[in-house]
């Protein structure tokens, strides 16, 4: 597998290019989406090209807080055996977040015979992007981030301040410039740092609840690719604010009254030649786009469990918030889970609504694409497309959407549509973790729970 394992020359060059640079951050992103690694000298970084760098194995699947997950058979069975951290083509940038003298490499996990651990979320990613090249067929994609600058003071979360007038956002001001001004400094920042690293990052805007950004990041034909620029621009995004005194913050609800922030993922797809079969005058494009809208639609009750992980996740799924709530498609119309933007034919293309920004991106893309898949290849009719509310609209296709984390869980690990494209043993691992981390969370006795109960049961 080319994509994940970069040449030692790479290194070297990097090196020669940036003398200054003596420190080096490792990472490898977990199954949660939490980037795990160390931080390197400049003397020991050649051994992430020479497979001398090493990470305990069950770090692919520890909790979102970094514990064990024992149930997973990755920890005392295997002895917590090691694996060998590699360098992934292209993984070695500056990240002047950190300083001038500091760079950064996204590495994958690998055995000790050399291949790539299933469990890395880049190669179960992979294995579906096999799939579409066994058909002659790539996937473009394109992800959009939502997400807020906060602040944390004594334990209380809230949105971060104006620069300039100390005010906290209050307004619902949709695309509104002063709201932009207002995050300048950190998009500044943020800017710098995505050219450093060569990830395409495109244009900000306010969206439609006080203090929420949103940042596209550009299309491109290589699935995986994109999922790295994904994984990059969050770690950037987290590491530019924190200079500035706030946090930027992809939970998928951080506030109750407003809405919640999703990973859009915009989709067309290329054949052998490079043309969009997705590509049409008619607005809603060709049957091959339908298809694979169809495929979606009927995966996406299966798929929750990776596009909402987490508990926090379902409280964003709520009507009338731009957060769909029900498998629904249409034409240029955002109160639905699949949307089909305007645009000119040759940019015909499929943007799904519902992951929350908290999804791991790469995880989010297998799931996406792999639905997709099964639609072009069993030919499935995505029903009846919804005009007008989403919110009202009857299910066309598909199952309704699970609406608790467990269930979301237990739908994932019976679905044989996502075993097929994402391995057994990689469904089993996943939803072993996710329960121990629902487990956890719902053990935890919170403030809540004595504002309800102390005095009033």
């Amino acid at each position: 597998m080319s994509g994940f394992q970069a040449e030692a020359r790479e290194a070297r060059d990097f090196l020669a290019a940036h003398p200054d640079i003596e420190f080096f951050e490792m990472f490898f992103t977990s199954l949660t989406g939490v980037p795990r690694g160390k931080r390197l000298r400049r003397s020991e970084v050649m051994k992430l090209y020479e497979g001398s760098a090493f990470l305990p194995g069950s770090i692919v699947a520890v909790d979102i807080l970094g514990a064990d997950c024992e149930d997973t058979g990755m920890v005392w069975e295997t002895g917590d055996a090691d694996r060998i951290a590699r360098a992934v083509p292209g993984g070695i940038v500056p990240a002047p977040w950190i300083g001038e003298d500091a760079a950064q490499v996204m590495c994958s996990l690998h055995d000790l015979g050399g291949e790539v651990t299933p469990f890395d979320p880049r190669a179960v990613l992979q294995r579906v992007l096999d799939r579409y090249a066994a058909d002659g067929l790539t996937p473009m994609v394109a992800c959009e981030m939502e997400f807020y600058l906060v602040e944390s003071r004594r334990g209380r979360v809230s949105l971060r301040s104006s620069p300039f007038t100390r005010r906290k956002p209050a307004a619902n001001e949709a695309h509104g410039l002063p709201e932009t001004e207002d995050a300048a400094d950190f998009l500044r920042a943020l800017w710098k740092a995505a050219d450093a690293q060569g990830v395409p990052v495109e244009g900000a805007s306010s969206e439609a609840s006080p203090g929420q950004l949103e940042l596209t990041l550009h299309h491109k034909a290589d699935a995986l690719a994109a999922g790295d620029d994904a994984v990059l621009f969050k770690r950037m995004a987290k590491g530019v604010a924190r200079p500035l005194g706030c946090e930027a913050t992809f939970m998928a609800k951080p506030f109750a009254d407003i809405a919640g922030s999703g990973m859009h993922i915009h989709m067309s797809m290329l054949d052998a030649k490079g043309a969009n079969i997705f590509a049409s005058e008619a607005a809603e494009g060709t049957e091959q786009l339908r298809h694979a809208i169809g495929g979606m639609a009927q995966t996406m009750a299966d798929a929750m469990a990776v596009l909402a992980p987490n508990a926090n996740s379902f409280r964003r799924y709520v009507a009338r918030s731009y957060a769909p709530v029900s498998p629904t498609w249409g034409i240029n119309n955002r109160t639905v889970a699949l949307r089909i933007p305007a645009g000119s034919a040759a940019s015909r293309r499929v943007e799904h609504r519902v992951a929350g920004a908290d999804a791991n991106p790469y995880l989010a893309l297998a799931v996406v694409l792999a639905g997709a898949h099964h639609g072009l290849t069993n030919s499935l009719d995505p029903g009846a497309m919804t005009h007008g509310d989403g919110y009202s609209a009857p299910v066309a296709a598909g199952d309704p959407l699970p609406t608790d984390w467990l269930k979301a869980i237990d739908r994932f690990a019976a679905s044989s549509v996502m075993r097929e494209y994402l391995g057994d043993a990689f469904v089993d691992l996943y939803a072993t973790v996710k329960r121990t981390e629902q487990a956890r969370f719902n053990a935890v006795v919170t403030s809540l729970d004595h504002d309800w109960y102390l005095q009033n049961a």
